[in-house]
């Protein structure tokens, strides 16, 4: 009973009402769109490859006819947009969704089973199996499209019993399992045979992933065969097949000629002899005297450290200033850094391996004849593809960090991916028409080659940035910025809206201004060119804008200390009651009051300490300071501890959330914030996804944490972020893992505030209070722009209302109106926005009625219950002219170029049922 209860809850968090007061409260999205965002998978017409369609990890899927030209999302309205693979049936024009990306990253969003549309993505139905979360590889048989097998990894964080291989022969309707390994061990890719569907391998991944330690490799980890269209499965890379089967087999990708040649990405996680490190050791790197460390490339440098798994914790530039700051030789800091992270200096692992077999999966060779390095580093659970050409089985293509091409069958590879095409490589159609003509998925969108990788065209038209934060300055047209997942920091204007004109002017409106995985920005707010921020685990910079100048401000540890601990998204703060003092976080919340040149501690370490493991954990992920009071400041951490200081570090106290005291190893503080309206009252959010916990946990206190209440009542999600109204204390805004939610009563009830937001991740959000603007930061849809004007207007009087007409903003006569600079071009139509709000649903009858008390425009409109808006086209008809002309002698009615006739100059009224306003339309000087 407790399972069906959590599969409920679970199904339920991506289906919250849509039915809610602020269905005309419009979002704009305001891009950027240049960057794209990460692919998972293609499914490509092979009889016309111009039109596919394209799987984002948490963007949804997108449709093009006209090679990528431009694309249209097809999945916005289904339940989530997180995506791990898709499958068509092109005859029938059916689409199959496997919810949940399988890549195994900090941010691979579960799904909710099977999407199915049979209408070209219009509508979209589940046809089960919720409880997967991650969804490799469906595979339908084209004789029968009622006939599937599935490949199911299971969840990402958490053991269960739902992963491995499903079957189905009715569309969905019942599903059997038909390979099962254990609760750790899923299936991470499934392929057939193109001529006899009754030959399908598997390729099982066992791995073990937590918020501090990653291991993507087992014993149980292989290869599996079936000759009866997937109804059982036995294993074909034993132990005397050739190809490795022990502790250090990690993920594995398939490829299919045929039913019997077939090749076999691998991560192999065994150790390499020690006499065949690869070149270019970090052990070797960190002996060297400290002048000649200091002129090692970083990039050499990044790469030593991603062969030893530490680039999960530190950058070249972290290991540099530690060894200046802290006044160390190399070789001491390399001691330092070997004591804090034993796990992780052992023997370098083999890395990428490619292995064939040519009868159906009795035997396999290895075909790379020697280590390919600079291709998985230690990210191998973060790729595993490999395509074969349909009609030459030598030519293969493996994709991770570069994309790599071979023609001898895995024994020599090149590089083909080139400037225009961005790292990290997931998937590869190769065109069975044209083996010259590729189509390749990466973190940065698709890009397509005619010529095998000599030149790519990137298709980068849609808005499907994973933001991790956004900002905003105080400049009169404001700008927008933000740190995107493996896409750097950019900013640009807040009125953006998506064209490609900016090809022929040569001048993109967003601005690169960091690189690597972009994170959080503070902008000074007395001058809008000083920038901080950085990229992932604390490397950050102070950026002058103007002058594009950048100078590192990472705090560092003191000699003799071990190396602080940052997290990936490591949190900074500007004072706001002193724009040159800053907070940062580590293990230790850091302050400087000379924008970042000094650092001081002013917390012991406020997390639960050092937890051996590959990734960075026990870190400070949140701070506040409260605008009431300097050095009033809350912190909270990854592993699950908040404290609260009340004078400027030099005591702090444990806070904590009584109902989940026993919770806390598992839940991450994603946010606390200090309010504005009160200086009293603190918000708190955490976050159960790193223990598949998808849980809303949302909290107000009212005495600086030493009580509170719980708030979550209504929303069914994993919380990323709450902010407060900038002007009406009873308004919150809460981004959830599947969408945006406001609450009008200090949250004790949510609604659905994302009408026109797809299903998405919201991972922050800012106001900008003059503009009245929020900003909203998606992890698959980029930004996101929605006016609060009218939602700030809802007083407690206007809700207890039945009706109320808004305040209706004066319009300047123009000679625009009704022209147009070209007849090529369409005329500018005046649109007065009339504003409603009812508390019912009900037809009603609105009337603009002049001075002279003549009826110029009448309308029957259906009103919603919340707000309602009404665009009325100050057009009239001619005999409402002549009513008016009759009436006022003075009033000039003259067509415009449209041959349309507009209101004169004058105050009116508009008014439905009892309650009225005034239009007033004046002269323009």
């Amino acid at each position: 009973m407790k399972k069906i209860l959590l599969l409920f809850l679970f199904v339920q968090s991506f289906s919250f009402s849509q039915t809610n007061l602020f269905e005309e409260v419009k979002f704009q999205s305001i891009g950027p769109t240049i960057m794209s965002g990460r692919i998972v998978d293609l499914a490509v017409n092979p009889e016309n490859p111009t039109e596919f369609y394209a799987a984002y990890a948490s963007g949804g899927l997108w449709y093009t006819n006209n090679n990528g030209t431009s694309f249209s999302p097809v999945m916005d309205s289904a339940p989530t947009l997180n995506c791990g693979s898709v499958t068509v049936d092109w005859k029938s024009g059916t689409i199959w969704v496997g919810t949940g990306e399988v890549n195994a990253s900090r941010s691979s969003y579960a799904g909710i089973g099977i999407l199915k549309s049979a209408d070209k993505g219009k509508t979209w139905e589940n046809i089960g199996l919720p409880e997967s979360h991650h969804i490799s590889r469906i595979l339908v048989n084209p004789k029968n499209i009622n006939e599937i097998t599935v490949g199911v990894v299971g969840h990402l964080y958490t053991r269960n019993q739902d992963r491995g291989i499903y079957k189905t022969l009715d569309g969905g309707k019942t599903w059997k399992k038909t390979l099962f390994i254990n609760d750790e061990t899923g299936i991470i890719d499934v392929v057939v045979s193109p001529t006899n569907f009754n030959i399908q391998y598997a390729a099982a991944w066992q791995k073990d992933r937590k918020a501090w330690d990653f291991k993507g490799n087992g014993a149980a980890s292989g290869i599996y065969k079936s000759t009866d269209a997937g109804n059982s499965w036995s294993l074909v890379s034993t132990e005397m097949s050739g190809f490795p089967n022990n502790e250090g087999v990690g993920r594995i990708g398939l490829a299919i000629f045929n039913e019997n040649t077939i090749y076999a990405v691998l991560d192999n996680q065994n150790n390499r002899p020690s006499s065949e490190k690869s070149k270019g050791s970090l052990p070797t790197m960190m002996s060297s005297p400290g002048e000649d460390f200091a002129n090692i490339p970083n990039k050499e440098l990044n790469n030593a450290l991603k062969k030893y798994g530490l680039k999960e914790k530190y950058k070249a530039e972290n290991i540099k200033n530690f060894v200046e700051s802290s006044k160390l030789e190399p070789k001491e800091a390399f001691k330092v850094i070997q004591d804090a992270n034993k796990a992780l200096f052992e023997t370098e692992v083999i890395g990428c391996e490619v292995y064939k077999s040519i009868d159906g999966g009795k035997s396999w060779s290895k075909m790379n004849q020697k280590f390919i390095d600079d291709f998985y580093y230690t990210y191998g659970y973060y790729f595993g593809n490999i395509s074969v050409d349909p009609n030459d089985e030598n030519r293969i293509y493996i994709g991770a960090v570069p994309l790599l091409f071979s023609k001898d069958g895995g024994k020599t590879f090149e590089v083909i991916s080139k400037e225009n095409v961005h790292a990290d490589h997931h998937v590869t159609w190769v065109n069975p028409k044209n083996p010259n003509h590729i189509i390749n998925g990466n973190d940065g969108g698709v890009n397509i080659s005619y010529d095998n990788g000599a030149h790519w065209i990137k298709c980068n038209n849609q808005a499907v940035g994973q933001f991790y934060a956004v900002q905003v300055d105080n400049e009169e047209n404001y700008n927008v910025y933000g740190g995107l997942q493996d896409n750097g920091v950019w900013f640009g204007p807040n009125n953006y809206s998506h064209d490609v004109s900016w090809q022929q002017e040569g001048k993109y409106p967003y601005q690169s201004i960091m690189g690597g995985d972009g994170m959080q920005v503070q902008v000074d707010n007395r001058n809008s060119n000083i920038v901080y921020t950085g990229f992932q685990f604390g490397n950050y910079y102070r950026i002058d804008k103007k002058t594009d100048k950048s100078e590192s401000i990472t705090p560092s540890s003191e000699k003799d200390e071990k190396p602080l601990r940052f997290n990936w998204q490591t949190p900074i703060l500007l004072s706001s009651h002193n724009q040159d003092i800053i907070y940062f976080g580590s293990n230790f919340l850091h302050r400087s009051m000379n924008q970042g040149k000094d650092w001081e501690k002013i917390s012991e370490d406020v997390t639960k300490g050092f937890k051996e493991g590959n990734v960075a954990y026990g870190t400070i992920t949140t701070i506040s300071e409260s605008p009431f009071q300097f050095g009033l400041i809350y912190v909270g951490s990854d592993d699950g501890l908040m404290h609260v200081s009340k004078d400027g570090g030099a005591s702090w106290t444990k806070i904590e959330i009584p109902e989940n005291a026993s919770k806390t190893d598992d839940l991450w503080v994603s946010r606390i914030v200090a309010s504005q309206h009160k200086k009293e009252r603190v918000y708190a959010t955490l976050n159960g996804y790193r223990n598949d916990d998808f849980t809303s946990y949302v909290y107000v206190s009212e005495d600086f944490g030493a009580t509170w209440t719980n708030i979550s009542k209504g929303l069914t999600n994993a919380v990323n972020v709450i902010i407060e109204d900038s002007e009406k204390e009873n308004i919150l805004y809460v981004g959830t893992d599947n969408g945006l939610f406001i609450s009008m009563d200090k949250g004790d009830s949510w609604q659905d505030f994302s009408s026109d937001l797809p299903n998405v991740a919201v991972h922050d959000l800012k106001i900008q209070a003059k503009a009245k603007d929020l900003i909203v930061g998606t992890h698959g849809r980029s930004i996101y722009k929605v006016n609060l004007e009218k939602v700030q207007a809802l007083t407690d009087e206007i809700l207890a209302k039945n009706l109320y007409l808004f305040p209706v903003e004066k319009m300047q006569k123009s000679r625009r109106w009704g022209n147009s600079w070209s007849s090529w071009s369409e005329a500018y139509e005046p649109k007065a926005e009339i504003w409603i709000y009812s508390n019912q649903e009900k037809e009603s009858v609105l009337n603009v009625v002049n001075k002279d008390k003549v009826n110029v425009y009448s309308e029957k409109i259906q009103l919603k219950k919340g707000l309602n808006k009404i665009e009325y086209v100050l057009s009239i008809d001619a005999k409402t002219s002549q009513k008016i002309t009759k009436k006022d002698k003075k009033a000039e009615i003259k067509p415009a170029k449209n041959e349309k006739l507009y209101l004169p100059i004058g105050n009116y009224t508009i008014s439905i049922e009892n309650e009225s306003t005034t239009l007033e339309i004046f002269e323009s000087k």
